[in-house]
């Protein structure tokens, strides 16, 4: 039964990671939330097909930018970014872990390890580096509190998931059965569930940004040509050979949100971590 599941899944992913791989190349997004969504769907399949389309697919020409501007769109983008640079880090402690056969307790620390690094230093600093001014220093600095707290919530989704079913299900510690990638990529999907309501605070605050339009310029200039006919003209991003029309706020400005309260939230975000191990712990071969 389980077998039968595990090949329907990785087929609907592999169909689903073929469409958006092909698909995305067309749509107005950054490429960090480009790659970012091939990842996700090649972590969660069809539900990251899903997402792309409701989320991030313009749904027709030059829509783009006041399609993805609605919040629930813009924590998509900021969720979907978080889980794709910190699942690299993630699945890459899993695969080490396991091929030298570490106990579950340091599996699950050099993870987080390795997911927040990863997420936080490339995904987060090197990739979105120009919206701090350009400075990689900076970009680590404004994007460390996001990050973190992001990455607490979920890996308090993830960790669960992910104990229950390897204690569970055969195989599910070996990289080169299916069981292992069927796990992780479920663990994965409820890791992105538990860290959208983070996100959401975090996108509402302006310490993460969300989609982002990106156009060529003949195409912009044609789009604010079209605009301003209409009385609104876009907003445009001279810092490139592209223009982007929906402006994001610059990650990690911590100007509208005060020490106290992110001390608070940073506590909260250990706090849930703390309640996902320990349910890891009583249910769970932790």
């Amino acid at each position: 039964m389980l077998a039968g599941v595990m090949l329907l899944w990785f087929l609907l992913t592999a169909l689903s990671l073929l469409f958006v791989v092909i698909d995305i190349r067309s749509t107005p997004a950054s490429p960090v939330i480009k790659w970012g969504f091939i990842l996700l769907t090649a972590y969660t399949g069809p539900l990251g097909l899903f997402l792309y389309m409701l989320g991030c697919r313009e749904p027709l020409p030059g829509l783009h930018e006041r399609y993805v501007a609605t919040r629930w769109r813009q924590v998509l983008g900021s969720t979907m970014h978080c889980v794709a640079g910190d699942g690299v880090g993630i699945l890459t402690g899993a695969v080490i872990a396991s091929l030298f056969h570490l106990p579950l307790v340091t599996d699950i620390a050099l993870e987080y390890a390795l997911g927040f690094g990863f997420g936080w230093s490339v995904f987060q600093a090197l990739f979105m580096r120009d919206m701090a001014g350009g400075s990689y220093r900076r970009a680590l600095s404004s994007a460390f509190f996001p990050e973190l707290l992001s990455m607490n919530f979920l890996m308090a989704g993830m960790v669960p998931v992910m104990t229950l079913a390897i204690a569970n299900t055969p195989g599910s510690r070996d990289p080169s059965g299916p069981a292992f990638w069927f796990v992780m990529s479920m663990a994965l999907l409820v890791g992105f569930i538990t860290a959208y309501p983070m996100n959401w605070w975090l996108v509402s605050r302006h310490m993460k940004h969300g989609m982002m339009t990106m156009r060529p310029t003949r195409e912009s200039a044609n789009l604010g040509a079209h605009e301003s006919m209409q009385g609104s003209p876009p907003q445009h991003d001279h810092s490139s050979g592209e223009k982007r029309n929906s402006k994001a706020p610059m990650e990690g400005d911590m100007k509208s949100v005060s020490n106290s309260i992110l001390y608070w939230m940073t506590a909260l975000s250990f706090l849930v971590l703390g309640l996902g191990i320990s349910i890891a712990v009583v249910f769970g071969d932790l």
